[in-house]
């Protein structure tokens, strides 16, 4: 069921067993798809963990699913980003997070992102500008995103707490690797070591992909 009472949209799968305290896993979506896509995870992720996957704000012309910033093309064909409408997006999300544990009994240190695409570049974002919220994020077939970052997070020292495993695909036709593979270096040269790793896959998450990142959760 979606629920529409907080300031982004979203569907939830409560804990096995609910306590005083529970993690919150929360799933962010790519360009064009819908809460229900990650949502598909649920029955392999932490059962003991509020699993919440939230609906993006702009909703696409023709019913081609939902956006959480404005992609747009030249007459050349180059693409832009809106990155007035990606920060906006970070900041909402920051302000989700709040109103969920607000709403649900969920341990404001124990937050994970996992985030696909549009919404693993966003994940990056969050996590930097919103570190004190974060515990993991995972960052699917995305890439780090400069111009939506905050000014000074490398000198942020709750960054450096945040764990970080990306994942992309070596033969991603939406988002090439060679932005991907950037990312462990950007973190490098301000101390932060995350994990990264290549699947033989698309614009998409492997099995194995899927495994591995839910074993890495698991021991973080």
């Amino acid at each position: 069921m979606l629920h529409t009472n907080l300031s982004v949209s979203y569907i939830v799968r409560e804990p096995k067993n609910v306590k005083a305290s529970n993690p919150l896993i929360l799933l962010l979506h790519g360009y064009g798809s819908n809460d229900e896509d990650l949502f598909s995870f649920e029955g392999e992720l932490n059962e003991d963990a509020y699993i919440v996957s939230a609906r993006a704000p702009h909703a696409l012309p023709g019913g081609y699913g939902f956006a959480w910033y404005a992609i747009n093309f030249d007459a050349d064909m180059n693409k832009f980003t809106d990155d007035n409408q990606a920060k906006a997006s970070r900041d909402l999300i920051a302000t989700f997070i709040d109103e969920l544990a607000a709403t649900y009994p969920i341990d404001k240190n124990d937050v994970t992102l996992i985030g696909f695409s549009q919404g693993a570049i966003l994940s990056y974002a969050i996590a930097l500008t919103h570190p004190e919220k974060i515990k993991n994020i995972v960052a699917l077939s995305g890439y780090f995103h400069h111009e939506i970052m905050p000014e000074g997070y490398q000198n942020d020292p709750k960054v450096k707490q945040v764990n970080i495993f990306a994942s992309h695909g070596t033969v991603d036709q939406v988002i090439p690797i060679e932005l991907a593979r950037k990312t462990p270096q950007i973190f490098k040269d301000f101390g932060k070591e995350i994990e990264y790793r290549e699947y033989p896959v698309g614009h998409g998450v492997a099995p194995q992909n899927f495994h591995d990142f839910n074993t890495w959760l698991k021991n973080n």
